[in-house]
Protein backbone atom coordinates (compact mmCIF):
# COMPACT_ATOMS: atom_id res chain seq x y z
CA UNK A 1 0.00 0.00 0.00
CA UNK A 2 1.68 3.46 -0.92
CA UNK A 3 1.70 6.26 1.72
CA UNK A 4 -0.57 8.60 -0.50
CA UNK A 5 -3.21 5.66 0.24
CA UNK A 6 -2.42 4.79 4.21
CA UNK A 7 -2.68 8.58 4.56
CA UNK A 8 -6.36 8.76 2.49
CA UNK A 9 -7.51 5.46 4.45
CA UNK A 10 -6.64 7.45 8.05
CA UNK A 11 -8.43 10.45 6.90
CA UNK A 12 -11.52 8.74 5.93
CA UNK A 13 -11.47 7.17 9.37
CA UNK A 14 -11.04 10.15 10.99
CA UNK A 15 -14.23 11.27 8.98
CA UNK A 16 -15.88 8.47 9.85
CA UNK A 17 -15.31 8.22 13.42
CA UNK A 18 -16.34 12.14 14.01
CA UNK A 19 -19.73 11.20 12.10
CA UNK A 20 -20.65 8.27 14.59
CA UNK A 21 -19.36 11.14 17.28
CA UNK A 22 -22.09 14.03 16.33
CA UNK A 23 -24.64 10.89 15.54
CA UNK A 24 -24.33 10.03 19.30
CA UNK A 25 -26.11 11.35 22.29
CA UNK A 26 -24.29 14.00 24.17
CA UNK A 27 -23.89 11.61 27.55
CA UNK A 28 -22.85 9.21 25.19
CA UNK A 29 -20.44 10.87 23.20
CA UNK A 30 -18.87 11.79 26.75
CA UNK A 31 -18.04 8.43 27.51
CA UNK A 32 -16.11 7.91 24.27
CA UNK A 33 -13.91 11.06 25.18
CA UNK A 34 -13.14 9.83 28.24
CA UNK A 35 -11.33 6.96 26.77
CA UNK A 36 -9.53 8.35 24.26
CA UNK A 37 -6.24 10.15 24.44
CA UNK A 38 -6.19 14.30 24.59
CA UNK A 39 -4.01 14.32 21.16
CA UNK A 40 -7.09 12.15 20.06
CA UNK A 41 -9.62 14.09 21.63
CA UNK A 42 -7.81 17.24 19.75
CA UNK A 43 -7.94 15.37 15.99
CA UNK A 44 -11.45 13.76 16.38
CA UNK A 45 -12.93 17.79 17.51
CA UNK A 46 -11.20 19.30 15.08
CA UNK A 47 -12.69 16.62 12.85
CA UNK A 48 -16.17 16.99 14.19
CA UNK A 49 -16.24 21.14 13.63
CA UNK A 50 -14.74 20.65 9.69
CA UNK A 51 -17.66 17.99 8.44
CA UNK A 52 -20.13 20.77 7.29
CA UNK A 53 -23.75 19.65 6.48
CA UNK A 54 -23.81 15.81 6.18
CA UNK A 55 -26.76 13.91 4.21
CA UNK A 56 -28.60 11.36 5.55
CA UNK A 57 -27.54 8.71 3.31
CA UNK A 58 -23.90 9.40 4.25
CA UNK A 59 -24.96 9.40 8.22
CA UNK A 60 -26.72 6.20 7.69
CA UNK A 61 -24.08 4.31 5.64
CA UNK A 62 -21.51 5.52 7.89
CA UNK A 63 -23.85 3.69 10.86
CA UNK A 64 -24.58 0.34 8.97
CA UNK A 65 -20.48 0.06 8.38
CA UNK A 66 -19.99 0.71 12.45
CA UNK A 67 -22.77 -1.35 12.93
CA UNK A 68 -21.26 -4.68 10.38
CA UNK A 69 -17.85 -3.92 11.77
CA UNK A 70 -19.66 -4.49 15.86
CA UNK A 71 -21.07 -7.72 14.35
CA UNK A 72 -17.45 -8.87 13.34
CA UNK A 73 -15.83 -8.04 16.23
CA UNK A 74 -18.34 -9.37 18.96
CA UNK A 75 -18.12 -12.47 16.94
CA UNK A 76 -14.46 -13.49 17.43
CA UNK A 77 -14.96 -15.89 20.44
CA UNK A 78 -11.31 -16.29 21.55
CA UNK A 79 -9.58 -15.85 25.12
CA UNK A 80 -8.06 -12.40 24.50
CA UNK A 81 -5.53 -12.50 27.40
CA UNK A 82 -3.93 -16.04 25.95
CA UNK A 83 -4.24 -14.60 22.78
CA UNK A 84 -2.09 -11.37 23.56
CA UNK A 85 0.08 -13.18 25.74
CA UNK A 86 0.99 -15.63 22.40
CA UNK A 87 1.40 -12.57 20.67
CA UNK A 88 4.28 -11.19 23.12
CA UNK A 89 5.66 -14.02 23.59
CA UNK A 90 6.67 -14.27 19.70
CA UNK A 91 7.68 -11.38 20.00
CA UNK A 92 9.37 -10.11 23.31
CA UNK A 93 10.05 -13.76 24.58
CA UNK A 94 8.31 -15.52 27.31
CA UNK A 95 9.69 -13.72 29.99
CA UNK A 96 9.63 -10.14 29.12
CA UNK A 97 6.12 -11.06 27.45
CA UNK A 98 4.66 -12.76 30.72
CA UNK A 99 5.98 -9.54 33.11
CA UNK A 100 4.69 -6.85 30.36
CA UNK A 101 1.24 -8.84 29.99
CA UNK A 102 1.00 -8.72 34.27
CA UNK A 103 1.42 -4.87 34.12
CA UNK A 104 -1.46 -4.39 31.59
CA UNK A 105 -3.60 -6.94 33.68
CA UNK A 106 -2.64 -5.29 36.95
CA UNK A 107 -3.60 -1.77 35.39
CA UNK A 108 -6.82 -2.41 33.55
CA UNK A 109 -10.43 -2.36 34.87
CA UNK A 110 -9.09 -1.99 38.91
CA UNK A 111 -11.46 -0.32 41.24
CA UNK A 112 -11.21 -2.59 44.50
CA UNK A 113 -7.67 -2.88 45.87
CA UNK A 114 -7.10 0.96 44.45
CA UNK A 115 -10.19 2.26 46.62
CA UNK A 116 -8.64 0.84 49.53
CA UNK A 117 -6.36 3.74 49.38
CA UNK A 118 -9.64 6.17 50.05
CA UNK A 119 -10.72 4.33 52.99
CA UNK A 120 -10.10 5.43 56.67
CA UNK A 121 -7.29 2.09 58.02
CA UNK A 122 -9.78 1.40 60.83
CA UNK A 123 -12.50 0.20 58.33
CA UNK A 124 -9.70 -1.50 56.13
CA UNK A 125 -8.77 -3.39 59.22
CA UNK A 126 -11.79 -4.23 60.22
CA UNK A 127 -11.98 -5.57 56.37
CA UNK A 128 -9.41 -7.36 56.29
CA UNK A 129 -8.29 -8.71 60.06
CA UNK A 130 -9.98 -12.27 59.38
CA UNK A 131 -9.01 -13.10 55.93
CA UNK A 132 -5.53 -15.04 55.28
CA UNK A 133 -1.97 -13.71 56.17
CA UNK A 134 -1.29 -13.91 52.61
CA UNK A 135 -4.09 -12.32 51.32
CA UNK A 136 -4.15 -9.47 53.68
CA UNK A 137 -0.48 -9.06 52.33
CA UNK A 138 -1.53 -8.70 49.03
CA UNK A 139 -4.17 -5.58 50.12
CA UNK A 140 -1.62 -4.44 52.18
CA UNK A 141 1.28 -3.79 48.96
CA UNK A 142 -1.25 -2.06 47.26
CA UNK A 143 -1.52 0.45 49.66
CA UNK A 144 0.04 3.51 50.03
CA UNK A 145 3.18 3.47 52.18
CA UNK A 146 2.17 5.34 54.94
CA UNK A 147 -1.76 4.19 54.68
CA UNK A 148 -0.28 0.46 54.59
CA UNK A 149 1.69 1.65 57.77
CA UNK A 150 -1.67 2.95 59.48
CA UNK A 151 -3.52 -0.37 58.60
CA UNK A 152 -0.89 -2.51 60.43
CA UNK A 153 -0.63 -0.64 63.31
CA UNK A 154 -4.32 -1.71 63.65
CA UNK A 155 -3.84 -5.11 63.39
CA UNK A 156 -2.78 -7.44 66.39
CA UNK A 157 1.22 -7.83 66.48
CA UNK A 158 1.37 -11.47 65.82
CA UNK A 159 -0.37 -10.69 62.99
CA UNK A 160 1.60 -7.67 61.88
CA UNK A 161 4.87 -9.70 62.14
CA UNK A 162 3.65 -12.17 59.97
CA UNK A 163 2.08 -9.86 57.16
CA UNK A 164 5.05 -7.99 56.51
CA UNK A 165 7.43 -11.43 56.25
CA UNK A 166 5.28 -12.46 53.75
CA UNK A 167 5.35 -8.85 51.67
CA UNK A 168 9.20 -9.42 52.17
CA UNK A 169 9.23 -12.73 50.94
CA UNK A 170 7.14 -12.90 48.26
CA UNK A 171 7.51 -11.14 44.49
CA UNK A 172 3.87 -10.72 43.96
CA UNK A 173 0.71 -13.58 43.00
CA UNK A 174 -0.77 -14.09 38.97
CA UNK A 175 -2.10 -11.88 37.58
CA UNK A 176 -5.59 -14.27 36.98
CA UNK A 177 -5.78 -14.41 40.98
CA UNK A 178 -5.32 -10.60 41.61
CA UNK A 179 -7.76 -9.51 38.92
CA UNK A 180 -10.41 -12.07 40.98
CA UNK A 181 -9.28 -10.65 44.16
CA UNK A 182 -9.71 -7.40 42.68
CA UNK A 183 -13.25 -8.00 41.12
CA UNK A 184 -14.10 -9.35 44.68
CA UNK A 185 -13.46 -6.13 46.23
CA UNK A 186 -14.88 -3.70 43.51
CA UNK A 187 -17.75 -5.92 45.06
CA UNK A 188 -17.77 -3.80 47.84
CA UNK A 189 -15.80 -0.57 46.50
CA UNK A 190 -15.34 2.07 44.45
CA UNK A 191 -13.19 4.67 43.99
CA UNK A 192 -10.32 6.02 41.68
CA UNK A 193 -7.71 3.86 39.79
CA UNK A 194 -3.99 4.71 41.01
CA UNK A 195 -0.85 3.51 39.52
CA UNK A 196 0.52 0.75 41.41
CA UNK A 197 4.20 -0.49 42.28
CA UNK A 198 5.88 -3.93 41.94
CA UNK A 199 3.93 -6.11 44.27
CA UNK A 200 6.15 -7.48 47.25
CA UNK A 201 9.68 -7.82 48.12
CA UNK A 202 12.34 -6.27 50.12
CA UNK A 203 11.60 -2.64 49.46
CA UNK A 204 7.77 -2.60 49.86
CA UNK A 205 8.21 -4.14 53.52
CA UNK A 206 10.80 -1.75 54.51
CA UNK A 207 8.85 1.37 53.02
CA UNK A 208 6.08 0.08 55.61
CA UNK A 209 7.61 -0.56 58.90
CA UNK A 210 9.99 2.58 58.12
CA UNK A 211 6.39 4.21 58.44
CA UNK A 212 5.81 2.68 61.91
CA UNK A 213 6.48 3.02 65.43
CA UNK A 214 10.18 2.32 66.70
CA UNK A 215 8.87 -0.52 69.03
CA UNK A 216 6.75 -2.59 65.91
CA UNK A 217 9.91 -1.96 64.07
CA UNK A 218 12.20 -3.75 66.40
CA UNK A 219 9.63 -6.54 66.87
CA UNK A 220 9.28 -7.35 63.10
CA UNK A 221 13.03 -7.13 62.45
CA UNK A 222 13.61 -9.74 65.24
CA UNK A 223 10.86 -12.04 64.21
CA UNK A 224 12.10 -12.10 60.31
CA UNK A 225 15.73 -12.59 61.53
CA UNK A 226 14.89 -15.58 63.48
CA UNK A 227 13.54 -16.55 60.00
CA UNK A 228 16.47 -15.31 57.82
CA UNK A 229 19.24 -13.66 58.98
CA UNK A 230 20.18 -11.73 55.75
CA UNK A 231 16.45 -11.05 54.79
CA UNK A 232 16.35 -9.13 57.91
CA UNK A 233 19.55 -7.27 56.89
CA UNK A 234 18.66 -6.57 53.30
CA UNK A 235 15.36 -5.26 54.95
CA UNK A 236 17.24 -2.79 57.75
CA UNK A 237 19.65 -1.56 54.56
CA UNK A 238 16.80 -0.73 52.99
CA UNK A 239 14.27 0.86 55.55
CA UNK A 240 16.86 3.88 55.73
CA UNK A 241 18.88 4.81 52.62
CA UNK A 242 20.85 7.59 51.77
CA UNK A 243 18.39 9.41 49.86
CA UNK A 244 16.65 9.33 52.81
CA UNK A 245 18.77 11.94 54.29
CA UNK A 246 16.61 14.79 52.65
CA UNK A 247 13.65 14.58 55.04
CA UNK A 248 16.31 14.92 58.05
CA UNK A 249 16.10 18.35 59.79
CA UNK A 250 18.87 21.05 60.06
CA UNK A 251 19.89 19.16 63.25
CA UNK A 252 20.37 16.13 62.54
CA UNK A 253 21.86 17.17 59.33
CA UNK A 254 24.46 19.07 61.26
CA UNK A 255 25.22 16.41 64.22
CA UNK A 256 25.57 14.14 61.12
CA UNK A 257 28.54 16.42 59.36
CA UNK A 258 30.24 16.61 62.41
CA UNK A 259 30.54 13.01 62.73
CA UNK A 260 31.60 12.46 59.04
CA UNK A 261 34.78 13.09 57.20
CA UNK A 262 34.83 15.78 55.04
CA UNK A 263 36.45 13.20 52.44
CA UNK A 264 34.15 10.11 52.82
CA UNK A 265 31.11 13.43 53.01
CA UNK A 266 32.29 14.70 49.41
CA UNK A 267 32.28 11.36 47.88
CA UNK A 268 29.04 10.06 49.20
CA UNK A 269 27.07 13.14 47.66
CA UNK A 270 29.62 12.75 44.35
CA UNK A 271 26.55 10.28 43.62
CA UNK A 272 23.54 12.15 44.32
CA UNK A 273 21.43 14.32 42.98
CA UNK A 274 21.54 18.29 43.60
CA UNK A 275 18.47 18.21 45.80
CA UNK A 276 20.19 16.13 48.47
CA UNK A 277 23.45 18.06 48.07
CA UNK A 278 21.66 21.31 48.50
CA UNK A 279 19.84 19.88 51.46
CA UNK A 280 23.62 19.61 52.84
CA UNK A 281 25.15 22.63 52.00
CA UNK A 282 22.20 24.89 53.01
CA UNK A 283 23.11 23.11 57.31
CA UNK A 284 26.51 24.42 56.68
CA UNK A 285 28.36 27.74 56.97
CA UNK A 286 28.82 29.66 53.86
CA UNK A 287 32.93 29.01 53.83
CA UNK A 288 32.44 25.29 54.16
CA UNK A 289 29.35 25.00 51.85
CA UNK A 290 31.60 26.52 49.41
CA UNK A 291 34.93 24.29 49.78
CA UNK A 292 32.80 21.41 50.07
CA UNK A 293 30.88 22.06 46.92
CA UNK A 294 34.29 22.99 45.30
CA UNK A 295 35.16 19.57 46.38
CA UNK A 296 32.98 17.20 44.84
CA UNK A 297 32.90 19.23 41.47
CA UNK A 298 36.60 18.79 41.37
CA UNK A 299 36.59 15.31 42.00
CA UNK A 300 36.73 13.06 38.76
CA UNK A 301 34.99 9.53 37.83
CA UNK A 302 34.64 7.78 41.10
CA UNK A 303 33.98 4.13 41.48
CA UNK A 304 30.21 3.46 42.13
CA UNK A 305 31.04 0.70 44.65
CA UNK A 306 33.28 3.31 46.48
CA UNK A 307 30.21 5.97 46.51
CA UNK A 308 27.93 3.12 47.59
CA UNK A 309 29.99 2.69 50.54
CA UNK A 310 30.40 5.88 51.91
CA UNK A 311 26.76 6.47 51.63
CA UNK A 312 25.55 3.01 53.58
CA UNK A 313 28.51 3.72 56.52
CA UNK A 314 26.61 7.52 56.50
CA UNK A 315 23.30 5.80 56.73
CA UNK A 316 24.47 3.57 59.41
CA UNK A 317 25.52 6.55 61.61
CA UNK A 318 22.05 8.01 60.86
CA UNK A 319 20.76 5.06 62.47
CA UNK A 320 23.62 5.01 65.59
CA UNK A 321 22.55 8.55 66.15
CA UNK A 322 18.83 7.55 66.22
CA UNK A 323 19.11 4.78 68.56
CA UNK A 324 20.97 7.22 70.92
CA UNK A 325 17.85 9.43 70.35
CA UNK A 326 20.54 12.17 69.56
CA UNK A 327 18.33 12.89 65.71
CA UNK A 328 15.14 11.72 64.54
CA UNK A 329 14.58 9.45 61.59
CA UNK A 330 10.79 10.54 61.14
CA UNK A 331 9.30 7.42 62.43
CA UNK A 332 8.76 7.89 66.26
CA UNK A 333 6.36 6.38 68.69
CA UNK A 334 4.73 9.91 68.16
CA UNK A 335 4.80 10.50 64.64
CA UNK A 336 1.96 7.09 63.81
CA UNK A 337 -0.76 6.26 66.33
Amino acid sequence: MTSANVEFNLTAGLERSAILMLALEEETAVHVFKHLSMHDVQRLSRAMAGLGPLSNERVTEVMNDFDDELDQFSAINIDSTEHLKGILTKTLGEDRATELLSDILEASNSTGLDSLNGMEAKVIAELIRDEHPQIIATIIVHLERGHAANVLNLLDDDQRSDILLRIATFGGVQPAALAELDQVLGGMLSGKQVKRDKLGGVRPAAEILNLMSSSFEEQVISRVRAYDEELAQQIVDQMFVFDNLIDLDGQAIQRIIQEVDSNSLAIALKGTDEALREHFFSFMSNRAAEILRDDIQMRGPIRVTLVEAEQKAITQLARRLAERGEINLGHSEEDYV
